[in-house]
């Protein structure tokens, strides 16, 4: 959404975020930064059988399109798996979370429409 944070910056907000939350750090991946690529987080969630969830920087690292947000953030449910946002401390582990994520991003994505510069 137009946002930039470095790489390294992220790093320490997730470990900070894990600390602070008594969860594991494991590892960090990165994304490709081809447009609308989320190749790394489709296999990331192919292979949560092996993880007890993940902690992603920002809800606003999702995909974009709303379709591709929502399947995405219901594969993790389904599969009884936690997905954590570092910046909005937030969690995803049921519907009631997805709604919530859905009208955060509906809210984000509406705002650029409705405030005018004078």
């Amino acid at each position: 959404m137009g946002e930039r944070v470095p790489q390294n910056i992220q790093n320490l907000v997730i470990r900070d975020f894990c600390e602070k939350n008594n969860l594991f750090y494991n590892l960090s991946v990165s994304e490709y930064s081809m447009p609308n690529s989320y190749k790394i987080l489709d296999q990331i969630i192919e292979e949560l059988k092996s993880l007890d969830g993940i902690v992603a920087y920002s809800v606003f690292q999702l995909p974009m399109d709303n379709k591709k947000r929502y399947t995405v953030l219901s594969q993790i449910i389904k599969k009884n798996k936690k997905l954590y946002f570092a910046l909005e401390n937030m969690k995803l582990v049921n519907q009631e979370d997805l709604e919530k994520i859905e009208n955060m991003w509906l809210i984000k994505k509406t705002l650029p429409n409705c405030l005018k510069k004078i």
